[in-house]
């Protein structure tokens, strides 16, 4: 099945029997992607006493279960900025955010940088330097920018509201790794405000988090990404937020898909939470002639 669509008055195909997961498949038990001391997700047999099993294996009538998973920590999970808000005060879930699920998006490849002292001795990362210690592996601003500016040269008829991003090494141990305690690599905080400048309003990218594991509270990339300001005693103003943007972390994009510009298809359950489990899939884009 293919569709034909318009982006900036050019006209494009893609091929939707050709889809490109870049979601990690949840399973039950500890072969899952995790972080943030989750509890590995548990895939449980519903029983009513004797008279009822929901296992076909068990000689019940069908398959029933209850499903125990913490989307923060477990896979590919994606987030509003409910993540950040009061939600007793005004309850805001990613079902109520996401409203529209396919989008341009544009895929890069970023290898994150080791800090050094020097790093953190250089005024251009005074952002960095309160969160930031000697040995950090992190996702530049500078770098994002310089291969943005690269490939737009290449492609500059096609604009894109998501951006994904993939981090060198690729490694598939990526689908299953352990991230607690580990201080995986993380974006410099510039970069959320960064990328809201530029209108991106969906981030895919496959780390447990955009921002530091432990970074004080902070949380600079979730804020500046959302447009989330902060006052001097560190309160939350929600005056400006982009209320439709979202994050999506904990993907994993084969290596046999290429940077470039896809149609991302985006899809949630209907949960009203501020994160859910996720399945964005790409699709290769051909322009008509």
């Amino acid at each position: 099945m293919k569709i034909n669509y318009s982006i900036n008055n050019q006209s494009c195909t893609a091929d939707l029997s050709k889809p490109l997961d870049i979601s990690i498949p949840l399973k039950e038990g500890k072969q899952n992607p995790s972080c943030y001391y989750a509890e590995e997700p548990t895939f449980e047999t519903i029983r009513f006493g004797e008279s009822f099993v929901g296992s076909v294996a068990e000689e019940g009538a069908c398959n029933y279960q209850k499903v125990m998973i913490t989307p923060h920590g477990n896979g590919t999970h994606t987030e509003c900025y409910g993540h950040l808000n009061n939600q007793e005060e005004n309850k805001v879930t990613i079902n109520q955010s996401l409203k529209t699920f396919w989008f341009v998006a544009r895929l890069i490849s970023l290898e994150p940088t080791q800090l050094t002292k020097e790093d953190l001795e250089n005024e251009k990362f005074s952002k960095l330097k309160e969160i930031a210690e000697v040995g950090d592996e992190v996702i530049l601003k500078k770098n994002l920018d310089e291969k943005l500016n690269e490939l737009e040269k290449d492609n500059n008829s096609i604009s894109y509201e998501a951006l994904i991003i993939r981090t060198l090494p690729n490694e598939e141990d990526k689908k299953t790794r352990q991230y607690s305690g580990q201080n995986p690599p993380y974006l410099e905080p510039s970069i959320g405000e960064f990328l809201a400048q530029k209108n991106i309003n969906h981030l895919l990218l496959d780390l447990p988090s955009v921002d530091r594991e432990s970074d004080k509270g902070k949380l600079s990339v979730h804020k500046g990404f959302w447009s989330i300001l902060t006052d001097k005693n560190h309160k939350k103003n929600f005056s400006e937020v982009r209320a439709t943007a979202t994050i999506t972390e904990l993907i994993f994009v084969d290596n046999k898909i290429k940077d470039g510009i896809y149609l991302l298809n985006l899809q949630i359950p209907s949960l009203e939470i501020d994160a859910v489990p996720s399945k964005p899939v790409l699709y290769e884009i051909s322009k008509s002639t």
